[in-house]
């Protein structure tokens, strides 16, 4: 089979779809993880379970099991012409999923991905990749992304500063991924979230990580399963036909420029977990934002989101902090930075959030930050990013003044350039949505 880019995503899943349903099982915890694809096969004979060894892809080679109930139906070991996570899902993953959705029209499809790979990987493969000329969602629909965490595991993994090279576990020889990076893409692009087991300290360690997980990601069901027998008929009925996920969702740096919920704002510690949310509509200053960054993410087990910073006015800069480092990236230029023929390339989405919350100064600027950690103290968290703010009286100055501060991040976010091509370059926010 064939692999393509440019495929259509599926827009939505009416209830009487006959397409076999795909779950989409993942966790950096692979006992926990498979544990959850047995309890499925036991409460489906029916289910076909599809699992890729990545071991040997550094050698272009990887090793793909599909079984069910009963057991093993195919073992078999692919050689790639490139050796890449990415080249495994389109050359083998996608065709393999199309080929057992046509042989099997009736039987459902779960795919346990390996450890490393992160879900949100799997979903652009599937809206933007064609298989044979026509898109995956032609044959099957996406019924939901799970997660599976380790109780026992999950805050040393949350807090670790190990990257998946030391751990000798990297997917490629450029994969330079951080194992806490990892396991967050992974909590958060879930539309279900699974807490395997029990913390080894004890029913409120474990009732923390499950208040953890829900501040983390407020927008997926949490399933506990916590206990020696597992009903698998019940899980199955968690886990599988919820027709949860919903494609056009934005990945999580991008949710809230999009107008979805970031996070949610919870100043009052449950079980020790706190949930701060900073928005402002004044830019940082940016020395001033540079000199507190360890301050901020003191206790932080996560924080995310976009800001503005005075130096840069033109560019949105996603904010994402994980296993006690903060990287910093462009997310393109804020929408009062663009021309308006520029404004087609932007979501409906994103369009909507703007217009909806548009300043007649700033325009669609703003800062959008969340913090998640244990004991935090938000009202100085608060103070601490506010005095990072302009003052009236830097605001007074001007763009051109902004421009000329002394700036840490200098030359960090390149923009590409715009099409010199469009002749409406008059970037005034007054003359935007009010």
């Amino acid at each position: 089979m064939s692999t393509s880019p440019l495929a259509p995503a599926d827009a939505g899943v009416p209830a009487s779809d006959a397409r076999p349903s795909l779950t989409v099982l993942s966790g950096f915890w692979p006992s926990a993880t498979y544990a959850v694809a047995r309890s499925l096969l036991a409460a489906d004979p029916s289910l076909l379970l599809i699992r890729h060894d990545l071991a040997g892809l550094g050698t272009g080679t990887v090793h793909r099991i599909v079984r069910d109930s009963e057991g093993i139906l195919e073992d078999e070991r692919i050689t790639l012409a490139h050796g890449c996570v990415s080249c495994t899902l389109r050359e083998d993953v996608l065709p393999t999923l199309a080929r057992l959705a046509r042989a099997h029209p009736h039987r459902d499809l779960v795919l346990m991905l390996p450890e490393v790979v992160e879900p949100e990987a799997v979903a652009a493969v599937c809206a933007h990749c064609l298989v044979d000329g026509a898109p995956i969602t032609d044959l099957l629909h996406v019924d939901s992304y799970v997660t599976v965490v380790d109780a026992e595991h999950l805050l040393d993994g949350l807090a670790s500063t190990d990257d998946l090279k030391t751990l000798g576990i990297h997917a490629a020889d450029n994969d330079d991924r951080g194992l806490a990076d990892v396991i967050v893409r992974q909590i958060e692009y879930a539309d279900t979230l699974v807490l395997w087991g029990q913390s080894r300290d004890g029913a409120y360690d474990t009732s923390r990580l499950s208040v953890l997980l829900e501040r983390m990601v407020p927008w997926a069901t949490q399933v506990r399963v916590d206990g020696d027998v597992i009903d698998a008929a019940a899980l199955t009925r968690q886990l599988r036909g919820t027709r949860r996920h919903r494609p056009e969702t934005p990945g999580v740096l991008t949710r809230g420029l999009a107008g979805y919920n970031l996070g949610r704002h919870d100043p009052h510690p449950d079980c020790g977990v706190v949930s701060v949310v900073f928005r402002a509509r004044r830019p940082f200053h940016p020395r001033r934002l540079h000199d507190v960054l360890e301050e901020v993410n003191d206790e932080v087990i996560r924080s995310r989101g976009h800001l503005w910073l005075a130096s840069q006015p033109d560019t949105v800069i996603a904010w994402d902090f994980a296993g006690g480092g903060l990287s910093f990236g462009s997310l393109g230029r804020w929408l009062a930075a663009l021309p308006d023929p520029h404004w087609d390339e932007a979501t409906d989405h994103r369009r909507l959030a703007a217009a909806l919350d548009w300043d007649p100064y700033y325009g669609d600027r703003h800062q959008h930050l969340v913090f998640i950690g244990l004991d935090l103290d938000p009202a100085a968290l608060h103070r601490t990013l506010t005095s990072c703010l302009l003052t009236d009286a830097e605001l007074a100055d001007g763009e051109d003044t902004w421009r000329r501060y002394d700036d840490p991040f200098t030359g960090c976010f390149p923009l590409a350039d715009l099409d010199p091509t469009d002749t409406d370059t008059d970037t005034d926010t007054k003359g935007k949505p009010a």
